[in-house]
Formats: C-alpha cells, structure tokens, sequence
C-alpha cells in the first residue's frame, strides 16, 4: 500500500545581505566597476542557477562574460576575460563550489557545481568576471542568493526482475506534468533494489491538489516498471500558502511510491555497439 504523505513544518529565518562591494583585480591601470576607457567596451554577464536549494544539495551554474580591455572595438577577443567564485552566508562551513574559477569566453559560459551544507540559511554566490589586456583590467561583480529550505521528497524502491541487470538510465521527475528534474539512477543488478530519492525545493506550491510523477518515457520503453507502465504518479493536497512575514514556514512533503518493479528488454544491447563480421 502507498502511504498518502507526512508533513514536516521547519522554521526558516530568512537572512538579508548588505550590497555587495566592488572586487577589483590589481594592475597598472585598473577600471572601476562601469567605467570603460575610450574604445573599450564595459564588462557584461550574467550567473544563472537555482535561487532555493535543498540542504545537502548539488547545483550547477553557469556564468557568462563579455566586453573589457580584453575585446577589441571590432569584438575580437585580444585579452583574456577569467572569473573567480566564492560563497558567503551565516555559516558556509560545507559549501563548496567546484570549479571555483577559471577563464571566459564570449557566448561560453563556464559551469560551476555549488555543494550547500544541511544548515538552513541564505547562501550567496559571489562571482568577480575580470576582463584584462596590456596591462589595463576591468571587473564586473555577480551574484546570486540562494535559499535553503526543507524540500518536497520523492522516493520509491526501484525492484529488478531475474531476466536481466540493468544498466545505468535517467528518470525523469514531473510536478503537475511540468518536467523538473532527470535524475541518473547507476546500474541495478538483477535480483536486486535500489532506493531512488529526489528533493525538490521550492518556497512553496499554490493550494490544492499536485502530482509528481516519476518516469521513463526517455528509455523508450527499454526499461520499464512492471506490468509494462513507463510512468508512476502520486498525488498530495497543499493547504494554504505560508503567511507573508519574515519568518516563514515551509512544509517538507515526503511522496512515497512504494516498491515499482523494473522489467528490462535490449537495454544491454542498446548500450553496446553492434559487433562486427
């Protein structure tokens, strides 16, 4: 039997931040935040990525970095444009970013993976794009505040039959049809289990009746659940949103599927080149 849901009420403080400070970068002739010497575009980006987390999790960002002394009047790169990243909160023990800097250029962004600690708080992300050629530098300061709070869980025992192991695949999570998470799940050998969780994080979801469901549409039908179905769902009821104040209560949902048998047919064989005569 599927349980229905428990919920779990944790307090959050948010925490507010002052305005963050100009970084500057030495050199012989350093460019205040804005300021573009004749010819010499200013520095342009953005930091992309989840604004709320879930404690203990992984995010990846992307930061983009343009213009500056190292990109001439004509848009050729004659410098080299680098960042630098680094995270500040109430206790940033445990957050790491990886890679934490490292170099640009126009129209690539460069990923960073953002590891949060369990402690609920205000993590900012601080990212300094620094654009550099002849000796002359100009910076652009980033950032992105990101809110820790007690997630949605998802989680189901994955059960493998005895005809076959099963390779690594994706499962796909939907809230209310919407995509919002591909999930790895490593490979399962047969006979066995696997415990398969996801947590999603959101300052809350409108009143009313939601559904997850977790999927493998994306296998095409290489591996499925038993009985031959590609997708579970589950359904959960919100009450009202959380009061407007400065402490906030957000409610932790934990959505159980049970145990979901995993059948597969030619996954192997998908996954190995066909051999040659």
């Amino acid at each position: 039997m599927v349980s229905r849901y428990a919920l779990v009420g944790v307090a959050l403080l948010l925490v507010g931040f002052g305005a963050v400070g100009s970084v500057g970068a030495a050199a012989p002739v350093p460019l205040a935040h804005g300021a573009a010497l004749s010819g010499v575009s200013p520095v342009k980006g953005n930091l992309s990525g989840p604004t709320v987390g879930a404690p203990n999790g992984n995010y990846t960002y992307y930061v983009n970095g343009s213009g500056g002394p190292a990109i001439a009047s004509n848009g050729t790169m004659v410098g080299q444009i680098t960042w630098k990243a680094t995270t500040t909160g109430t206790n940033v023990t445990g957050v790491t970013v990886s890679p934490s800097s490292g170099s640009l250029t126009p129209r690539a962004p460069a990923a960073m993976h953002l590891k949060l600690s369990k402690l609920l708080q205000t993590v900012v992300l601080k990212v300094v794009v620094t654009s550099t050629f002849g000796g002359v530098n100009a910076t652009l300061n980033l950032t992105k505040s990101i809110q820790l709070v007690t997630p949605y869980v998802v989680r189901a025992m994955f059960v493998v039959g005895p005809s076959a192991s099963i390779l690594p695949f994706t499962v796909a999570v939907l809230l209310d049809g919407t995509p919002v998470a591909h999930v790895p799940v490593p490979a399962i050998p047969a006979n066995d289990s696997y415990n398969f969780t996801y947590d999603y994080a959101t300052l809350g979801l409108s009143p009313g009746w939601h559904t997850f469901t977790i999927s493998l549409a994306s296998e095409h039908g290489l591996v499925t659940f038993g009985g031959g179905a590609t997708q579970y769902s589950q359904s959960f009821y919100v009450t009202g949103p959380p009061p407007n104040y400065a402490l906030w209560v957000i409610l932790g949902l934990v959505v159980f599927f049970g145990v979901l048998f995993i059948f597969a047919t030619r996954l192997a064989a998908r996954r190995r080149p066909p051999s040659r005569k």
